[in-house]
C-alpha cells in the first residue's frame, strides 16, 4: 500500500520491469480494507508498535513482518513488547550504522 501516486506507479514499473508478481494499492494503510497479506513490509513509516498493529490488521494469520528501522530500533522493541506478544529476529542495515531489519512474527496482544 502506497498513498502516494508517484511511488506507486515507480512500484508498478518495479513490479513490471523485474516480472515480480505485485498488487499495488494506492490507499493510505489507516484507511484501506484488510488484505489477508502473507509478509507486511514498511519502511520510515511509524514505530512499531503501530507497524505490529497494521501487520495484525492486514496480514494473515501466521503472517511475517519486515521492518526497517533506525538506531532507536531497540527501544521501539522494548516499547512495542508492553503491548505486543511477538517473536523477532534483527539483522544489521547494511546501509546504515546501528540499525536494523526487524523480521516480526507471531504477534499477539499481551
Amino acid at each position: 500500500m502506497e498513498s502516494d501516486q508517484r511511488k506507486s506507479a515507480f512500484l508498478r514499473t518495479v513490479s513490471r520491469e523485474t516480472e515480480t508478481p505485485i498488487r499495488v494499492i494506492s490507499k493510505r494503510i489507516e484507511s484501506a480494507e484488510p488484505e489477508g497479506a502473507n509478509i507486511v513490509s514498511a519502511r520510515a513509516l511509524a514505530d512499531l508498535s503501530t507497524l505490529i498493529g497494521h501487520q495484525m490488521r492486514h496480514g494473515a494469520e501466521n503472517s511475517i513482518g519486515i521492518y526497517l528501522k533506525g538506531e532507536n530500533w531497540r527501544k521501539e522493541v522494548e516499547e512495542a513488547q508492553k503491548i505486543w506478544q511477538f517473536e523477532y529476529e534483527s539483522f544489521p542495515s547494511q546501509t546504515r550504522t546501528g540499525a536494523a531489519v526487524l523480521k516480526i512474527k507471531g504477534a499477539s496482544l499481551v
